[in-house]
């Protein structure tokens, strides 16, 4: 059982870095191998751009799938993202950790989706959601709130958890074929005494555990075919499309 912890907080002594270190320790207690990618802490670029690839597919016109799919075939990624790609392809489970920053991950996770998890490694066509690449492996979020638990409901200022965190699950996560484990939410953080925030750290260690066995149990992984996607993805004039 491997685990990757993906983390996003340029604090390493913010709570997000406190559950982290308690998510460490779970997984070493439970026998579990993991890595961690510390996307502050390693300086990860977020934005996309020819700079991710050494080769040069249509150097007219930067059609971002056309470009991963022709670096995907000649294993011609940057070095961040080969890294990255490594990491993700030796998961059985990705644990997601980050607060939630105007409704969302920070940038710089959405950055990691969409220059690591590219055309031809994560997704392509044919292979989405249960068909996905990622089948058989598992997902979890933590995500530490500014918000009260009251604020994410039905008839709270921001909607529901669920409603909140639904682009990432259906559109990223669910999209790949990763099995959703429930997520772990702590609301209202910087809010709360020392005593809740350490009540939250033991229930985040019990959550994990049981996030730990379900996926040991259920592990399947798909193997990852590296190198073998087929003709550019895409075919249209600049000026017709612009996506």
């Amino acid at each position: 059982m491997h685990i990757l912890f993906v983390v996003a907080h340029p604090e390493p002594n913010s709570f997000t870095g406190a559950l982290l270190e308690k998510a460490k320790a779970v997984a070493a207690e439970a026998g579990a191998s993991f890595e961690v990618s510390d996307l502050y802490a390693e300086k990860f670029d977020a934005v996309l751009g020819r700079g991710d690839f050494s080769t040069v597919w249509n150097p007219d016109y930067f059609s971002v799938q056309d470009e991963q799919a022709a670096a995907e075939r000649s294993d011609a990624f940057s070095d961040d993202i080969s890294r990255e790609q490594t990491r993700v392809a030796k998961a059985n489970m990705i644990v997601f950790l980050f607060p939630l920053w105007w409704g969302g991950p920070p940038a710089v996770v959405k950055g990691w989706f969409d220059r690591v998890m590219s055309y031809g490694f994560a997704y392509m066509d044919g292979a989405r959601y249960e068909r996905g690449l990622f089948r058989g492996r598992h997902a979890m979020l933590c995500i530490p709130t500014g918000g009260t638990a009251d604020r994410f409901t039905d008839a709270g200022t921001y909607g529901s958890i669920e409603r909140v965190l639904w682009p990432l699950k259906h559109c990223a996560l669910a999209y790949i074929g990763l099995t959703q484990l429930d997520d772990f939410i702590a609301y209202a953080t910087p809010r709360v005494d020392a005593a809740q925030r350490a009540a939250y750290l033991e229930a985040w260690g019990a959550h994990l555990r049981a996030g730990v066995d379900r996926a040991r149990r259920e592990a399947a992984p798909q193997p990852l075919v590296r190198g073998h996607v087929g003709v550019a993805p895409l075919a249209f004039e600049p000026h017709v499309a612009s996506a």
